[in-house]
């Protein structure tokens, strides 16, 4: 008896560990932006209620900058990006043949901030931004009436992103007419809330994020109308002027990018299938702006077609409208 208890405790067992194993052998690993971290967490999040455990997501933000880092080393299945793909990231994941499908998931609006206690600046132009953010600022643009002599001598204190996050990249590019090209004398950091607090416990502070982050901190925070440079009219970041690009430069894609090998595996194909199908009602969740209902059946047949590479040439490409690039690129 004892021997026929212990045979099967230990079958028991085995069928447990194999079990676990093959669980565990089901992750799909992504990381990227801390942007489009809001929603690929929600939507991982549904889809592993969905699949009863039986596929673990996780999800990392370690900046667009430092997930393509990742993705080009074959370390992640998925990089989350708020901007696409730079000449330089090709170039890596080239060197280690990796093969990847570009998917863009929805749009959302850089939100220029001041403290709630500023009461001299409701709207700023390209050309003020500009003046604030360039290289040539640093150690010089150093009060509010050194921007505008009306305003106060008093200390311009800035916060933004860090140099790995794609909301720099796509900041300075919109701004200063060069990613990656600002002053550095400013408090950066990758971690969205430390750039609230900063804003919100200084009365002279400036700095910027993405929309999304701002209305969950709106109580603390004051939104800047920026003026659109065609228009000449000044813009607030909303779900509508984003969408239709009103909200002038500072209106981006969004986007996933998938390992072309991983999306072969069951459970990473299944997960971007169900992102694609999803993304709408999720994205509205998270306070980001959907794409049309279009955008999304022309990015899944790019992703059932396995088609690999970019729609860009490298660069941010200010003021680019998604549904008519993947229109485009059905055509070729």
């Amino acid at each position: 008896m004892k021997k026929t208890f212990s045979l099967v405790c230990l079958i028991i067992f085995t069928l447990i560990f194999t079990i676990n194993a093959k669980a565990a052998d089901k992750i799909i690993k992504i990381d990227g932006s801390s942007t489009v971290y809001p929603i690929t967490e929600a939507v991982a999040e549904e889809f592993q209620k969905a699949k009863k455990g039986a596929i673990k997501v996780t999800v990392g933000i370690s900046g667009t900058g430092g997930g393509f880092k990742k993705f080009c080393r074959g370390e992640t299945d998925i990089s989350n990006a708020s901007r696409p793909i730079s000449k330089k990231e090709m170039e890596a994941c080239a060197e280690s043949k990796i093969d990847y499908i570009e998917l863009p998931i929805a749009y959302d609006g850089l939100a220029v901030m001041v403290n709630p206690k500023n009461t001299w600046v409701t709207s700023l132009t390209v050309a003020d931004l500009k003046k604030i953010w360039e290289p040539a600022a640093a150690g010089k643009v150093t009060k509010w009436n050194h921007v505008r002599p009306e305003w106060p001598d008093a200390p311009l204190k800035l916060y933004g992103p860090g140099v790995d996050s794609g909301t720099f990249d796509y900041f300075t590019e919109a701004i200063v007419g060069k990613a990656k090209s600002s002053r550095g004398d400013f408090t950066a950091s990758e971690d969205d809330n430390v750039l609230v607090q900063g804003i919100a416990g200084d009365r002279n502070a400036l700095g910027f994020f993405g929309l999304a982050y701002y209305e969950e901190n709106k109580n603390k925070l004051k939104l800047v109308s920026i003026v659109n440079p065609k228009t000449g009219k000044e813009v607030l970041p909303t779900l509508d002027t984003v969408r239709d690009g009103s909200y002038h430069p500072l209106s981006r894609p969004m986007f996933i990018y998938v390992n072309k090998k991983a999306a072969e595996k069951p459970e990473v194909k299944e997960f971007v299938e169900f992102y694609l199908k999803n993304a709408s009602k999720l994205i509205k969740q998270v306070k980001y702006v959907p794409l049309p209902d279009k955008a999304y059946k022309l990015a899944e047949e790019r992703f059932a077609k396995r088609k690999v590479g970019t729609m860009f040439a490298g660069e941010a490409e200010i003021g680019m409208k998604i549904e008519d690039l993947l229109k485009l690129e059905e055509k070729k």
